[in-house]
């Protein structure tokens, strides 16, 4: 196995080893959209990082940390609905991002657009992998932590803070780990395609789940086999590593519906 393809499944493995669990509570909380605000923001976090000389997923990081102690301040006032304020952080965040790198790049600095918006996995190096599993490292802890907390606020939100389970400190931290997860899987699918990483395994498991951790750990299981069929199907036919292991999730997606619908 060539090195640049043993770095790229090693990474692409790393990404799903979370993605999986939290994508679970994506779904469970209804929070898909949220996912795509990440998402759409990176870029412009990945312009700012490039402005200031910085790694690219400092930017991301820093401006998703940014976006999720707004959407908390916001989610307060009754004014104005969540899906209508996501709304305008996703799609403004995107096109200030768009505006900014066209205007970096008329200044002469090369920027790959579509490496960042569709992943460029096959080049993740090996001081790449050291912060990804530092990363990955970090939000498994902390999921670990939350996970009981996530749990009971997804069933039932108020008997959670009855309970006395702080809801919003939760929320908070959950977002900033989606933040991170983003982040670090930029590298290997993409801006536009994160989301789709985090939900559709998770959906896929759906269905063949006795409990939330099975859910989780068959995610992970979808996952991991999204990463190798995308990757082997790049690899055949040349086409984009990313969105291939895209097409590979959402494959699977359907033939666990056929296979949940057959034996149901």
């Amino acid at each position: 196995m060539d090195d640049f393809i043993l770095r790229a499944l090693l990474a692409g493995l790393l990404v799903v080893l979370v993605s999986g669990p939290l994508g679970c509570v994506v779904i469970w909380r209804r929070m898909a959209y949220f996912g795509d605000t990440l998402a759409h923001s990176a870029l412009l976090g990945t312009a700012m990082g490039l402005l200031f000389e910085l790694d690219p997923m400092i930017g991301v990081l820093v401006l998703g940390i940014l976006i999720s102690v707004l959407l908390v301040l916001f989610q307060r006032k009754p004014d104005l609905s969540t899906d209508t304020l996501l709304g305008i952080m996703a799609h403004g965040a995107l096109a200030m991002g768009l505006v900014l790198l066209a205007l970096m790049q008329n200044q002469g600095m090369r920027v790959d657009l579509l490496g960042y918006l569709f992943g460029d996995i096959l080049a993740v190096s090996w001081s790449d992998l050291s912060w990804m599993l530092a990363g990955i490292l970090l939000v498994a802890f902390c999921l670990r932590l939350l996970w009981r907390s996530m749990l009971s606020i997804a069933i039932h939100e108020e008997l959670a803070r009855s309970e006395g389970i702080a809801v919003d400190w939760i929320r908070l931290g959950f977002m900033l780990l989606m933040a991170l997860v983003v982040a670090i899987a930029m590298k290997v699918v993409g801006i536009l395609l994160i989301t789709a990483l985090l939900i559709v395994p998770a959906a896929a498991a759906r269905r063949f789940a006795q409990s939330p951790e099975s859910m989780a750990a068959v995610a992970i299981g979808f996952g991991v086999l999204s990463v190798i069929l995308g990757m082997a199907a790049s690899i055949h036919w040349d086409s984009p590593t990313g969105p291939s292991i895209v097409v590979a999730s959402v494959l699977l997606f359907f033939a666990s519906r056929l296979k949940a619908a057959r034996f149901s």
